[in-house]
């Protein structure tokens, strides 16, 4: 019937292609309303359907704890309409055609340990929405409870194609529930497939040797609210999970706007270390111009939303579509937005709308519900397809991909979708990955595609997250105003002892990649800012073990290995009269975002430690708490009861409360290490 109603209507509206209505209906048991998705439901002629309940929706409870359900199945029986409860367990069914005044429908809820149960209802006219509540009872788990459908626990090598005849919306994974054990804990008994990138922690390095500290800026945030989702659910983060850069920019600080020619200001500030007063902190920061949403170039997005049987879990689906609805509310009427899912197959739920037609975007975003596997590779190649054909010249062009990361059915390799995403972003379309859930989030994955994209990329957490990000954050995560911004550090010997940056280790480039305008390097949006921290030991202060010396130079100034690192420059050979008193100084260089040139800036650093502001007691309170996770030694004696103390004498005027609550994160993970410990 799903699939005669979708041909049918087809026909009626010369919308759309065949191939694809056959491929949703046959490979896309996620899309379940697809026709109503794409063409808007019933007509609106139809006075019957206008008169007859549109929604089914109720609460899933256990009847005898009375604890709310989650993940329950919640389908009309004998159709392929379904959904799952979410973490309250409530569930609302569109009806969409069936909405006929006198029809009967059968709605029934399984799930696994609880006895199955069914209830008949006759739609009328008296309301818009019925309401029809369950309650399950509990029964002995048996072999009846297995259900294999679109995915395979995590750390399992893939997933399975669903293979369960009806109803068609099951509840996706191998899921064993024993009689009594809570539904809340469900989701957390998997597997652990979380992926990080490997980070070997910045070394120290004598100014002699290495005179150059050059890297790609980096304003992804992920990280932190990352940790934060780990710390909350009880847990101290993996080491790797711990990107420190991207802890300190999760914050904004009071920078000096952008006034000038250049899109954004450098500043820079010296303070005595706080966990080793011998040695200095530099801060260099770094703001972008802000931009007044309503002077935003028109958008251009493309919401790429995976769909697929690993993102059922209310972290993930349920929060992404109350990601895109906080999203959506904040369109104007020039921007437009079209949406594709993909899962077994990929399709185009909604082609580009005006942000005017609000009602239109958001019922195709409340349609959708999980199942099936990932084709990752086909929902790129498809959205980039759908961006292209709507490209908005002087516009925002940009695909926004809502995944766990969990790419590994089709053509889903690293390679092939840097390559793919790479030739986007020269077009014009640049990229911006969101995550969510936890137990087989692809971190590693997504941050890599985000930054060969020329975006940004988010981890969501919590709706309030989501709000940070696509609301309050909306220019930065949406607008570039910079792309290909590159710092490099030089530091006068004279006063430099040895150096070492704070974070960003998968952002290091060469000396000569500063230069060299074919090297991608880091995108700078509307209102962003970025910070990036410098421990230094002054020249002829005690230096103590900061790792092997290096071997004299064969061709080069005559000295001892003992004393290569405390040599003075004046030794060398070296005037340095002229900048006596500069203790480093900073070059950037930035493209336009549709330039291919790239202009440099000059910012030379003094050497004398001021008393240092509350912006930089907190980034270095921000930078100690990281070292502290990873487990550093650079941190020295300083312990979580140090960060909290510096952390809440810098809190400031918080008008978001971020840093209060970087307080409370900090005494929660200080409790997890000595249970730990």
């Amino acid at each position: 019937p799903a699939m005669e109603r979708a041909i049918t209507v087809q026909r009626e509206t010369e919308m759309m292609r065949p191939a694809i209505v056959v491929a949703a209906a046959l490979l896309m048991p996620g899309l379940h309303a697809l026709p109503d998705a794409i063409f808007g439901g019933p007509a609106k002629g139809d006075a019957a359907v206008q008169n007859a309940a549109q929604n089914i929706a109720g609460q899933v409870r256990d009847r005898d704890t009375g604890e709310t359900l989650a993940g329950a199945q919640v389908f009309v029986s004998g159709t392929v309409l379904g959904t799952l409860t979410d973490a309250e367990g409530r569930y609302r069914l569109r009806l969409g055609d069936l909405a006929r005044p006198g029809a009967s429908l059968t709605v029934t809820v399984r799930l696994i340990g609880f006895r199955e149960e069914s209830a008949t209802v006759t739609l009328d006219d008296s309301a818009s929405e019925m309401t029809l509540d369950f309650e399950l009872e509990q029964t002995a788990l048996s072999l009846q409870d297995l259900v294999v459908t679109g995915e395979v626990r995590e750390g399992a090598p893939g997933k399975a194609e669903a293979d369960v005849p009806a109803p068609p919306m099951v509840s996706t994974g191998i899921a064993l529930r024993a009689a009594g054990m809570p539904s809340a804990h469900r989701h957390r008994e998997r597997f652990n497939t979380e992926s990080y990138a490997y980070i070997d922690e910045n070394r120290w390095r004598s100014p002699l040797d290495a005179p150059l500290s050059t890297f790609s800026i980096d304003v992804d945030r992920a990280s932190y609210s990352n940790i934060r989702r780990f710390i909350r659910d009880g847990r101290l983060p993996p080491v790797d999970a711990v990107r420190i850069e991207e802890m300190i920019n999760y914050f904004p600080y009071d920078y000096p706007e952008a006034d000038g020619e250049h899109p954004f200001t450098v500043s820079t500030e010296v303070a005595r270390a706080p966990w080793n007063p011998r040695n200095l902190l530099v801060r260099v920061g770094v703001q972008g111009r802000s931009v007044d949403l309503e002077d935003l170039p028109p958008g251009n997005l493309v919401f790429l939303l995976d769909v697929s049987g690993s993102m059922h879990a209310p972290d993930k689906l349920p929060l992404l579509k109350q990601s895109m609805r906080l999203l959506v509310n904040e369109l104007r009427a020039e921007d437009r937005v079209a949406v594709v899912v993909y899962a077994g197959a990929a399709g185009l739920v909604l082609e580009s709308t005006s942000g005017r037609h609000k009602e239109r975007i958001l019922e195709a975003i409340e349609r959708l519900e999980a199942g099936g596997s990932t084709a990752g590779g086909a929902g790129l190649r498809l959205a980039y397809d759908v961006a292209r054909r709507n490209f908005a010249e002087g516009g925002n062009n940009r695909v926004i991909l809502a995944t766990d990361g969990d790419f590994n059915v089709g053509a889903s390799s690293d390679a092939e979708m840097t390559r793919l995403i790479e030739k986007e972003r020269e077009a014009g379309t640049f990229l911006t990955v969101l995550g969510f859930g936890m137990g087989n989030l692809k971190d590693s994955k997504m941050e890599a595609i985000a930054d060969h994209g020329n975006g940004n990329y988010a981890y969501i957490d919590s709706a309030l997250e989501a709000r940070k990000v696509l609301v309050t954050e909306m220019g930065g995560t949406l607008l570039t105003i910079a792309k290909d911004v590159k710092i490099q550090v030089e530091f006068n010997p004279a006063r430099v002892g040895s150096y070492r940056l704070i974070g960003y280790e998968n952002r290091l480039l060469a000396a000569e990649d500063f230069n060299d305008d074919r090297v991608d390097a880091g995108e700078l949006g509307a209102g962003h800012t970025v910070t990036a921290l410098y421990e230094v030991v002054p020249a002829g202060a005690e230096i103590g073990d900061r790792g092997p010396m290096v071997d004299p130079l064969r061709y080069g100034p005559d000295r001892d290995a003992d004393a290569d690192r405390r040599a003075s420059p004046r030794d060398e050979g070296i005037d340095v009269s002229e900048f006596a008193d500069e203790l480093m100084f900073v070059k950037l260089r930035y493209k336009r975002p549709d330039g291919d040139r790239s202009v440099r800036i000059d910012h030379p650093v003094a050497g004398r430690a001021t008393e240092p502001s509350a912006d930089m007691r907190f980034a270095a309170a921000v930078a100690s708490f990281g070292m502290l996770l990873r487990g550093s030694e650079e941190c020295g004696d300083f312990t979580y009861s140090d960060v909290s103390r510096l952390a809440r004498d810098a809190v400031g005027g918080d008008p978001y409360g971020y840093r209060s609550e970087f307080v409370h994160l900090v005494a929660r993970a200080s409790d997890l290490s000595h249970h730990s410990r």
